[in-house]
C-alpha cells in the first residue's frame, strides 16, 4: 500500500511539473507587441524576468483590452501613461487614471531592469495605500525621461537609498531615463523601436491633469515570433 501511495505521489508531482512547463512553453521568449498610436508605431518587447506582468499584459492584448484607449497622462521629459479603460469613451477634460480590472500584480523588481528611456513599466497606487508596491492590472507607462549628470545620479542614489550600477549610470547619462523610479515600479519591457514616437506623444499639449488636449489612442497586437536562422 505504501509503495502504491508513493508511486501516485511521484506521478502527481511529475504531472504538475509537466503542466507548469507546458504553460510557460506557450509564452514565446521575448514576446513583441505592436503598439499603434495616432502618433506612430511603437514596437515593445516584454521581459521574461517579469513573468507575472508579461503574462498579464499578453492576456490583455489578446483580449483587445487596450484597443481605442487613450494615453491619458503625458509629461514631457518624464513618461507617457495609458491603460485606463475609462478613457475609451471619456469626454474632453475628464480626469482619468483610476480605472482597470479589480486586481493587482505583485511587484517583480529586478536590479537588471531599470528605467532607461523606452522602459515599459506598470503604474500603481502610492506607497501610503500600497506599501507592497503592487502594480495596476492594466495601467502602464513608457519612459521618456531625460539625461542625468553624475552629480544628479549621486543625489538620486542618496535620496532614494538605491545603488545604480556603472552600466546603468552610463545609460542614464547618454540615453536618459528616470532613475528615481528604479526598484519602486516594476519594469517589464522596453521599446524596441519607436522612441521618436514616445518623444512626439510626450510633447503633446495637455490640460491641468496632463491629459493631452487632443486624444491620442492606441491599439495593440502580438507580433509573430521571429524566424531563427
Amino acid at each position: 500500500m505504501f509503495k502504491k501511495i508513493l508511486v501516485f505521489f511521484i506521478l502527481a508531482i511529475f504531472i504538475s511539473c509537466s503542466a507548469s512547463r507546458n504553460t510557460t512553453a506557450n509564452i514565446p521568449s521575448g514576446t513583441r507587441i505592436k503598439l499603434t498610436t495616432d502618433s506612430g508605431i511603437i514596437i515593445l518587447r516584454l521581459y521574461d524576468k517579469t513573468p507575472l506582468h508579461r503574462d498579464n499584459f499578453i492576456k490583455l492584448v489578446k483580449a483587445h483590452y487596450f484597443d481605442s484607449l487613450l494615453f491619458h497622462r503625458v509629461i514631457k521629459n518624464f513618461m507617457i501613461q495609458g491603460g485606463d479603460p475609462e478613457s475609451k469613451n471619456a469626454l474632453p477634460g475628464v480626469e482619468l487614471g483610476n480605472g482597470g480590472p479589480p486586481y493587482t500584480i505583485p511587484a517583480e523588481f529586478d536590479t537588471s531592469l531599470f528605467h532607461k528611456k523606452g522602459a515599459l513599466a506598470a503604474a500603481r497606487e502610492g506607497d501610503d495605500v500600497n506599501p507592497s508596491k503592487a502594480s495596476s492590472s492594466s495601467q502602464f507607462y513608457i519612459v521618456q525621461g531625460k539625461r542625468f549628470t553624475d552629480a544628479q545620479i549621486d543625489k538620486v542614489e542618496k535620496d532614494k537609498k538605491i545603488s545604480i550600477s556603472a552600466n546603468h549610470r552610463q545609460v542614464y547619462k547618454t540615453l536618459g531615463g528616470t532613475p528615481h523610479l528604479d526598484m519602486n515600479y516594476t519594469v517589464f519591457g522596453e521599446v524596441e523601436s519607436g522612441l521618436n514616437v514616445i518623444d512626439k506623444i510626450a510633447s503633446a499639449k495637455g490640460d491641468s491633469n496632463n491629459r493631452p488636449l487632443e486624444d491620442i489612442r492606441m491599439k495593440m497586437e502580438i507580433l509573430p515570433m521571429r524566424k531563427r536562422n
